[in-house]
């Protein structure tokens, strides 16, 4: 059976996450919806990464077989018009019969932003956390500089966070001012763990606002100890822009 491989943008401030779920609204579920409706039967989709509730995507992946002859585009026009507003599938393609939109991946971009003036606001507040006070972006830089490379993650998870092996590799982690009210944290790595990106973030903002230690990192790997990183950042500032594959 042919296997698509789907990429996705959404708004994740009125959904229960990625993640199927009885009862919730989820992207997963009202894409799974809009997929039964135009190919006339249930479809397993695998998504790339389980975004959290609140979190945003403009470059989610995800996977599913299907024995029906579809257009590649006639999925996207039709996907986009079922799942509107707050999700549209802009690409849909024909993969290889072995691809899985999770387990293929080689790596993950990911966004936060964050409004950084004494003032919120009304058009970025759903996609940004909202920090009146002024931080030190060269701080922030220096602390983030730190996170590059292999290092073992544990204390910046969730308490729940289920994965034994908590050893990760980041590639990048940025932070720059990208206007002059809005700071931008970048982070790239092969892999995540549960609000991984989140309490990194929310660590170099507390860095930032000087409340924590600009080597915090660096103690934080050592101890394995949650409760020497910083806070985990709101939902709603956080956006999955890129899933790599080979």
């Amino acid at each position: 059976m042919p296997v698509f491989k789907l990429t996705i943008e959404y708004d994740g401030t009125t959904f229960s996450g990625w993640q199927e779920q009885p009862g919730q609204r989820t992207i997963q579920g009202v894409l799974k919806k809009a997929l039964t409706t135009i190919l006339r039967h249930p479809v397993m989709l695998q998504g790339a990464s389980r975004t959290d509730a609140g979190v945003h995507a403009i470059g989610q992946t995800a996977s599913f077989h299907t024995n029906i002859d579809v257009e590649p585009q006639r999925l996207v026009k039709g996907l986009s018009a079922l799942c509107r507003p707050g999700v549209a599938v802009v690409n849909a393609e024909i993969v290889h019969d072995e691809f899985n939109a999770r387990f293929a991946a080689q790596g993950k971009h990911y966004k936060y932003q964050i409004l950084n003036r004494s003032a919120a606001s009304p058009l970025i507040g759903s996609v940004s956390w909202h920090v009146p006070r002024l931080l030190d972006l060269k701080l922030m830089q220096e602390a983030a500089n730190l996170m590059v490379g292999t290092h073992d993650f544990n204390g910046f998870r969730a308490a729940d966070c289920g994965r034994e092996n908590t050893v990760r590799t980041l590639t990048h982690v940025g932070v720059e001012r990208t206007d002059k009210d809005v700071i931008v944290i970048t982070v790239k790595g092969t892999a995540f763990l549960k609000y991984m990106v989140r309490i990194i973030s929310g660590t170099l903002v507390e860095i930032g606002l000087k409340k924590l230690p600009v080597d915090t990192p660096e103690k934080v790997f050592a101890s394995k100890d949650r409760s020497l990183a910083g806070q985990t950042a709101p939902a709603r500032g956080l956006t999955l822009i890129k899933v790599y594959y080979k």
